[in-house]
């Protein structure tokens, strides 16, 4: 993917993670809930500013261990070694560690205002758009008509 940055002019090209639709195990799943995990590995660069940053999405173990973990590194133009390094859960609070040996909170996405994006409505959208291509599945998702919603998407 590509995000520009119009205030700095930067580009930034970056990488997503796999996703992954989770459950306990099959003799359980009628008590548990299931969840979406992302997992792999991820990078993010700047042609402009030279900084780049490397995000692993940790999947969750068979035993033990969390969901939602990620680890990311930090690295200034031309350098090996990074200058910050986070850690913490992608859906909650991660904690960035700096060379100078400072710890601070790096992101509390629990405390991040919700922003509404902003999309050209259906009808102005071309047939291959997400929002229009989805537009069956997804509202029959909403009402819950899972057969309806299959049908959509063939």
């Amino acid at each position: 993917g590509c995000v520009t940055c119009l205030d700095h002019d930067e580009h930034y090209i970056l990488t997503f993670p796999n996703g992954y639709g989770r459950q306990v195990n099959a003799f359980v799943s009628i008590l548990t809930v299931p969840w979406i995990e992302l997992g792999g590995e991820c990078s993010i660069s700047c042609s402009k500013t030279g900084y780049n940053a490397s995000i692993v999405f940790h999947t969750k173990p068979f035993y033990g261990g969390k969901k939602h973990r990620i680890t990311a590194e930090i690295f200034s133009p031309n350098d090996k070694k990074p200058f910050c390094s986070i850690e913490g859960e992608w859906n909650g609070v991660m904690y960035a560690k700096y060379s100078t040996g400072e710890n601070a909170v790096f992101i509390d996405t629990k405390k991040m205002p919700t922003i509404k994006k902003k999309v050209r409505k259906l009808e102005d959208q071309e047939d291959f758009e997400s929002r229009c291509l989805w537009k069956d599945v997804t509202y029959n998702l909403k009402i819950r008509d899972i057969d309806a919603a299959t049908a959509a998407k063939h």
